[in-house]
């Protein structure tokens, strides 16, 4: 009898608020999504809640709570998942922070001056106009040159989103998503709290370094935003995590590109997908790469979002089409492959996007049944709101989705 296998695929950021531009739907709502809404209709469709009481929210939360690790035990923010995609090698006593490459413009406008971060600065940019890797890099390697130093140590990422680690460092000051402050003053986000003091110390020092850099000068030559100061967040100490592997007598395997889920496999205890063979970013690229996977693993976890592009730009139906793809080109293949492979059970899970307040929900079954539920049911958030299934724990679904029952 051929063995099971498992799949969860996580649709990061999908779910949305109901815009005018689309009739007051959601994108999921205005999207063609067939294969999605049929794994809706031959499974369970309904709501996930995560304990997370008294922690902060951040990248990688519903992974590690749908993979059974308590946020409060586990959880400690996305600095340390990113370190460990990265092969950042950190102690329990070291502070990890995103170190996000940001554009800062004073609040004067044109001819103005920054001269210290404070409240007549703007955030313009929580991504640097979407920096390259190749140009973030040098812009690290300069930080690393002159305020870098055993204690504090800058790790590059990719795009705008990199790594500092604080060696021994103070885990108690309070920062703020950078998305959360676009477009107003930075005054109230700056960090506060034990350790604050030396955050805004670097971040300033940053400014200083960065914005002369050569790199923006050849931007701003180009017309494009400069990288002019790095944001500090997302911070926690790293925890080890029992093995999600052993617990389930499971082979499995992460396929992401996001360093964040990455970081949350790896530190489950799965292998992680080589970031090469998903260069491309082409959603087939990542189907094929996880059906290649279940020839040698049970277990495959694969994390998709949109590009950034959508994701901090403002058309709505560009999200609309990108959710489409991501059925398309990602769920339709897995699925048909899957079936081709045996028996299989399924996990769909979908998160709000930054700024959009909402419950996780999901979609849980078998491949091959039958439709179950309604046949006009579909995979969106006002359905999933709907659905007769009281909220689940989002910590405990692991042991029913790996049962062997």
């Amino acid at each position: 009898m051929d063995r099971m296998k498992y799949v969860i695929v996580h649709a990061g950021g999908m779910a949305d608020r109901p815009h005018a531009e689309l009739n007051g739907r959601t994108p999921l709502q205005a999207a063609a999504t067939p294969h999605l809404d049929q794994l809706a209709q031959i499974g369970e469709l309904g709501l996930l809640m995560i304990p997370s009481e008294g922690i902060r929210h951040g990248g990688g939360l519903l992974g590690a709570a749908i993979l059974g690790y308590d946020p409060k035990k586990y959880y400690q923010g996305p600095g340390p998942l990113e370190a460990a995609s990265l092969g950042v090698s950190v102690t329990e006593h070291d502070v990890v922070y995103r170190c996000t490459m940001v554009t800062l413009r004073p609040e004067g406008g044109k001819g103005a001056e920054i001269k210290k971060l404070g409240p007549n600065v703007i955030l313009d940019d929580a991504t640097a106009g979407l920096i390259e890797t190749e140009e973030a890099r040098e812009l690290i390697e300069a930080l690393n040159e002159q305020v870098g130093s055993e204690a504090i140590q800058f790790y590059p990422g990719a795009g705008h989103r990199h790594l500092m680690v604080w060696v021994n460092g103070k885990p108690r000051a309070v920062c703020s998503d950078p998305q959360s402050v676009l477009g107003r003053s930075i005054a109230d986000a700056l960090p506060t709290g034990d350790g604050a003091d030396i955050l805004r110390k670097l971040m300033d020092a940053a400014h200083v370094i960065m914005r002369d850099h050569p790199v923006n000068e050849e931007r701003m030559a180009e017309g494009k935003k400069p990288a002019n100061c790095v944001w500090l967040w997302g911070e926690g100490r790293a925890v080890m995590w029992p093995s999600l592997t052993e617990k389930h007598e499971i082979a499995g395997a992460i396929v992401a590109t996001s360093d964040v889920y990455r970081g949350v496999g790896i530190c489950a205890g799965l292998d992680a997908v080589d970031p090469d063979r998903l260069a491309d970013g082409d959603l087939r690229t990542r189907a094929s790469v996880a059906l290649a996977e279940f020839a040698k693993k049970d277990f495959v976890y694969v994390h998709a979002r949109l590009t950034d592009e959508i994701i901090h730009g403002t058309d709505i139906k560009a999200k609309v089409r990108g959710i489409e793809e991501f059925d398309r080109h990602l769920v339709g293949p897995l699925v048909e492959g899957l079936t081709k492979q045996g028996p299989y059970r399924f996990l769909i899970v979908c998160e709000h996007g930054r700024g959009v307040d909402g419950q996780p929900f999901y979609a849980f079954g078998e491949g091959g049944k039958k439709v179950s539920g309604s046949v006009n049911r579909r995979f969106t958030e006002s359905d999933a709101q709907a659905a007769d299934t009281p909220a689940r724990d989002a910590t405990k679904f692991a042991n029913k989705f790996f049962s062997k029952s």
